[in-house]
């Protein structure tokens, strides 16, 4: 993992526990915060990640053109993951826009075309924004 991602993830951590503490929840509930919150940075930590990798996979397209489609099925795993962990109505839309910019992407690069990765990578900017503290 990337350096600036996993500050990115402890950041949101220590957040969330700091906010948990703050606002007087339960044990449980404070766990249960920081645990949603660990889950929501893990995961944009993964899609930022395999961003990456989808944008290598994008320009090398002419030396595996199978790699935009393993990019764009691992993105769309960790989304799964998320999806199946949060109730929260911010990070259930980003990760609806994410998943819907993903899957034009594999639309085109099944058919053979070199998929448009912007909306890719705004929908996961969108997915980390959500996830950080603040």
């Amino acid at each position: 993992m990337h350096s600036r991602t996993r500050r990115l993830a402890v950041l949101a951590a220590a957040t969330a526990l700091g906010a948990a503490a703050l606002t007087g929840c339960g044990a449980v509930d404070a766990v249960d915060s920081v645990n949603k919150a660990l889950d929501c940075a893990t995961v944009a930590a993964q899609v930022a990640g395999d961003v990456q990798n989808l944008q290598n996979a994008v320009s090398n397209a002419g030396n595996d053109p199978q790699a935009a489609a393993t990019a764009l099925n691992q993105i769309a795993d960790h989304l799964a993951a998320l999806g199946d962990k949060t109730d929260n109505a911010d990070v259930t839309k980003a990760v609806n826009d994410l998943q819907k910019a993903v899957d034009n992407a594999r639309t085109a690069a099944d058919s053979g075309q070199a998929p448009d990765i912007s909306p890719v990578a705004d929908a996961a900017a969108g997915l980390t924004k959500v996830c950080s503290p603040g």
